[in-house]
């Protein structure tokens, strides 16, 4: 079974498509696995004491770091944006990919790291995909940067309607249900958990493209 890793993947919507394809997806994310006591080690990606995956086995990987450091709609009156803490979950996804990559005999065939259109360019540079949900199908807008080394999904382009465009605007759209089982991280907001959601048409889209 190819490997997939869903790194800070929250409720695993974007390698979705990858489980219903009958891969091997471990999202490592809160609360059953901290990325920061994930160890890099002897070829292996040591997920817990008792669970540890060979570097060389992975086949893909996805990334999605929170943004709240990033985004441009954070207001910093109250709580100040702190750029270093932000970066050291995106160092922690980076070090992964690499350490993946370099292992002897990698299966890597492909990476991406996505955040919401923000700050987070300033770091990485301009993303070779930036995209918004409706580009794929979807009723509703969200610009997104993708870096990475991946194949770009077809885009299958879907008109907003006076409605959507509308609701849009009062940040007022129909939000996914969390999926069954989903455990929600001690502190967490349940509603912003549905809103960071991958959008499903997207998630298939770039299944298709990067299998």
């Amino acid at each position: 079974m190819k490997l997939i890793l869903d790194l800070c993947g929250g409720t695993g919507s974007w390698s979705q498509p990858y489980v219903l394809g009958g891969y091997r997806v471990i999202v490592v994310t809160l609360p059953k696995y901290d990325l920061f006591k994930v160890r890099l080690e002897g070829g292996e990606i040591v997920l817990s004491e008792s669970e540890r995956v060979k570097a060389s086995e992975v086949y893909g990987i996805l990334a999605a770091p929170t943004c709240t450091m990033f985004s441009f709609a954070r207001t910093t009156a109250k709580t100040p944006r702190d750029f270093e803490s932000g970066m050291e979950l995106v160092r922690k996804c980076l070090e992964v990919i690499w350490y993946c990559r370099q292992s002897d005999g990698s299966e890597l065939k492909f990476w991406a790291l996505e955040n919401p259109l923000g700050y987070l360019r300033q770091f990485l540079g301009k993303p070779p995909l930036t995209f918004s949900p409706e580009m794929y199908g979807e009723n509703y807008s969200k610009k997104t940067d993708i870096w990475g080394y991946f194949n770009k999904p077809i885009e299958h382009p879907h008109e907003l309607t006076a409605e959507e465009k509308k609701r849009l605007r009062i940040n007022n759209r129909v939000l996914p249900e969390l999926p069954e089982g989903y455990v929600l991280p001690d502190g967490w907001n349940r509603q912003a958990a549905r809103r960071s959601m991958t959008s499903s048409k997207f998630a298939e889209a770039f299944y298709k493209a990067n299998r």
